[in-house]
């Protein structure tokens, strides 16, 4: 909605502005009329790098008059900063906002004024005299003070899903009868050493007649396994009795003191420990 004194060549230098706009690369600089009035504009200001207000976002309202761009526009921050040439309500002291103006002047070309002014202050037409001062007489304790102002004020809140998803997944824990009962005891698992016992009968005598044989001594073959519970499991195969599986047969070559460690021959029959 215009004022009502406005004219057609305001608002057609208004509409020329946003055009104009849309060409301009504006960066992290930010610049729009409210979508309701167009005499209305809304700036956001970054901090420049280097400076004492970098990785803040300041915020300024810019009002344009029925008279525009013959009358300057007023300019107010609303973020509050630490500034000699701005003052705790938000007033400017910026040359082009008052006897400097020019209708050549753009919108654009005052946010990046303002921009510069965050840079390089003028302490030589300040607002805030104090402020001008410390700058001059101590510039670390008002760079400080400026930092600490952009910290509070100015720094724009993190996005909503930054602070989740950073922390490392965590493994959840068993509970203790859970890991107590599964995990073996040292005296346990000291003691229960796996040992099989493989006794080879050599008898060259016997016929194998349709796969099955006896032996004359009678093998047994024993392997301890120890499970979950405690309990151990003994599997016991007597060859005394047929089987459809053919046995293996070994010929003992040599004596006993020829055998190698963990062999144990005991007559005709080889005893092999593990």
């Amino acid at each position: 909605m215009a004022p009502p004194l406005s004219t057609s060549t305001t608002l057609k230098r208004i509409h020329r502005e946003i055009a104009d706009l849309k060409k301009e690369d504006l960066g992290t600089i930010g610049l729009a009329p409210s979508d309701d009035n167009l005499f209305k504009w809304t700036a956001t200001i970054p901090g420049p790098e280097g400076s004492c207000y970098e990785g803040g976002v300041f915020s300024a309202d810019i009002n344009l008059g029925h008279d525009y761009p013959f009358s300057a526009p007023k300019v107010t921050f609303k973020t509050r900063i630490y500034h000699m040439n701005i003052n705790e309500r938000g007033n400017i002291c910026i040359d082009i906002l008052k006897s400097n103006w020019s209708p050549a002047l753009s919108l654009f070309k005052v946010v990046l004024s303002l921009s510069s002014l965050l840079t390089d202050p003028n302490p030589k037409d300040p607002l805030v005299p104090s402020i001008a001062t410390e700058y001059v007489r101590n510039r670390t304790q008002h760079d400080r003070t400026a930092r600490n102002w952009t910290e509070l004020y100015a720094r724009p809140p993190a996005p909503n899903g930054s602070a989740k998803g950073k922390g490392k997944a965590k493994t959840p824990e068993l509970p203790a009868s859970t890991s107590a009962s599964t995990r073996p005891s040292s005296s346990s698992a000291a003691g229960n050493t796996e040992r099989h016992a493989i006794t080879i009968v050599d008898d060259s005598d016997d016929d194998v007649l349709g796969g099955t044989r006896r032996s004359r001594a009678g093998a047994k073959r024993k392997r301890g396994q120890t499970t979950s519970g405690g309990a151990s499991d003994v599997l016991t195969i007597d060859d005394d009795e047929p089987t459809s599986r053919p046995t293996r047969k070994r010929k003992s070559g040599g004596s006993s003191s020829d055998a190698s460690p963990g062999v144990r021959v005991d007559g005709d029959v080889i005893v092999i420990e593990d």
